[in-house]
């Protein structure tokens, strides 16, 4: 197959082929989603497939991430509902638009990077939990107008479909890649279905995905503080979990594909998408990973697929919908699920009786959260919380003193470990200041001084020896360490020799 270059990156190749038809299928996986989340937001399917479009579009142009798919998403319906129904869809779109807004200010203050502080076990648990509720969202397929499982020749019917499905997305692709498997699934499962005439759901009876082109106007509400006081702890909430859930598919897509994508250029990107959705008539959205699994997994690399997708989901809307809504439900049923398969880490099973018990129990907390309460917001800051106080828990148990007493007299303490706000109650515990020597030397040259807690520490440490009449001298603190104690420089004294180039804070937060 002949590779050209990429209109969009001069870096990177594009099979043109393999782009289009990975673009056709994620737009047809894109049409009940987002109509089920508009549904669910209360708000019309075209709003979540206007979404889809134009969040889509605008991520696959400027997004950090090649090959990844946005849309409408159900995080970002469970945030809208309440507002949706007490104050109608003009002041979503307003909410939207503000969602975009702080974005692009995440992204311009690369505020993008600190996604690198998400512990894997978190990443893990994550995953593992959307591949959950992708499967239990599927679930609804099996049901009846009235909520009831199917039963008899409809569900035989369905589950014969979806089989069918799944068996040839999983068996196509050791025959051949020529052509994405999910793509032949669909077309061969639709065959059958209008060419056998058999009685099955279809995206029609969900709702009807016929509309124009997304109209633009300005949200008809009030330009006032109180508008904006209404809508902004809406818009804040949307802006994080539309970032976390976005920069959290990055990785993941990043490590499938062995490459790297630009976080804080994918927070722009999330903004300005988000920005063009609220005046186009759309709900907003994020990153999905599903969709994003399904276009990567039938080999689509490059910006070209997300834009196939984001069009042709357009040409569905306005041309194609009357052939759209007869593709039965079971074929993408069966895609999703395959999706679900795939998105799970399977990984994760094996490696339980080798990761550290903190790492098991964060991991299943996570998955637990996201796929019970379906918040994955919560369910990434539950478990960096954790993370971090566990981090914190082990460090703390590290500080330890070696103590002698050299041919002068005088007596050393040797630290070793960082001193930070856990640790500073056993750094306390190490020093017997009644029964020291007149002078005592604490040498910091393997310790790491690391906030004010330490420093405070210090402080009362050397106050304890002043109080006896005895001299303390700090050996290997860092400068900002020393400016610090600059009020107790009457009975500190500091060896600036051999001091660690550290510094308590750093002043480039980029380094994190």
């Amino acid at each position: 197959m002949k590779k050209y270059f990429n209109l969009f990156d001069f870096t990177q190749r594009v099979d043109y082929k393999t782009e289009v038809l990975s673009g056709i299928t994620v737009a047809l996986a894109l049409i009940p989603e987002a109509v089920a989340f508009a549904l669910i937001a209360g708000l019309s399917p075209l709003t979540g497939l206007y979404a889809s479009f134009v969040v889509g579009l605008v991520t696959s142009i400027f997004g950090g991430r090649p090959g990844m798919i946005s849309g409408a998403t159900g995080a970002i319906a469970v945030i809208i509902i309440t507002l949706a129904l007490s104050h109608g869809v003009e002041y979503v779109f307003a909410t939207v638009v503000l969602a975009g807004l702080i974005q692009l200010a995440a992204g311009s203050l690369k505020l993008g990077k600190f996604i690198r502080l998400v512990p894997h076990p978190v990443i893990f648990g994550f995953v593992n939990g959307l591949a959950i509720i992708i499967f239990m969202s599927q679930l609804d397929q099996f049901k009846g107008s009235d909520g009831n499982w199917l039963q008899g020749a409809a569900l035989y019917i369905l589950i014969g479909l979806v089989v069918l499905t799944m068996l040839i997305i999983w068996g196509l692709p050791k025959l051949t890649k020529a052509v994405p498997a999910s793509l032949v699934a669909i077309v061969v499962v639709f065959g059958i279905v209008v060419g056998v005439g058999l009685d099955t759901k279809t995206v029609g009876d969900i709702a009807s995905i016929k509309g124009g082109f997304p109209p633009f106007h300005i949200p008809a509400v009030p330009f006032n503080l109180e508008t904006l006081m209404l809508i902004l702890p809406y818009s804040a909430i949307m802006a994080g979990v539309g970032l976390i859930e976005s920069l959290l598919t990055l990785n993941i897509i990043d490590e499938i594909t062995e490459t790297r994508g630009r976080s804080n250029k994918e927070a722009i990107a999330q903004g300005m998408a988000n920005l063009t959705s609220g005046f186009f008539s759309g709900m907003g959205g994020c990153a999905m990973l599903g969709q994003s699994l399904i276009n990567v997994s039938s080999g689509a690399r490059a910006r070209l697929s997300g834009i196939v997708a984001s069009v042709m989901l357009l040409v569905f809307i306005i041309f194609g919908s009357s052939l759209i809504e007869q593709v039965p439900m079971a074929a993408l049923t069966g895609l999703m699920i395959m999706v679900a398969i795939g998105t799970f880490e399977w990984a994760s099973i094996k490696t339980i009786t080798k990761m550290p018990k903190k790492d098991i129990f964060l991991m299943f907390l996570v998955t637990v959260v996201t796929a019970v309460l379906h918040n994955l917001a919560l369910a990434v800051l539950i478990g960096v919380i954790l993370a971090a106080l566990f981090f914190a828990w082990d460090n703390a148990k590290r500080i330890r003193a070696r103590k002698y007493v050299d041919e002068n007299g005088v007596k050393h303490y040797e630290m070793y470990g960082p001193l930070f706000f856990g640790s500073v109650t056993a750094f306390a515990e190490k020093f017997e200041v009644l029964d020291d020597p007149n002078e005592v030397i604490i040498d910091f040259a393997e310790s790491r001084v690391v906030d004010m807690s330490a420093i405070e520490a210090l402080n009362k440490i050397t106050e304890r020896y002043h109080k006896v009449g005895k001299k303390v001298q700090l050996k290997h603190l860092s400068p900002d360490c020393r400016k610090l104690l600059a009020k107790a420089d009457e009975i500190i004294i500091v060896n600036i020799m051999q001091d660690p180039t550290y510094k308590v804070l750093s002043d480039n937060l980029s380094s994190f």
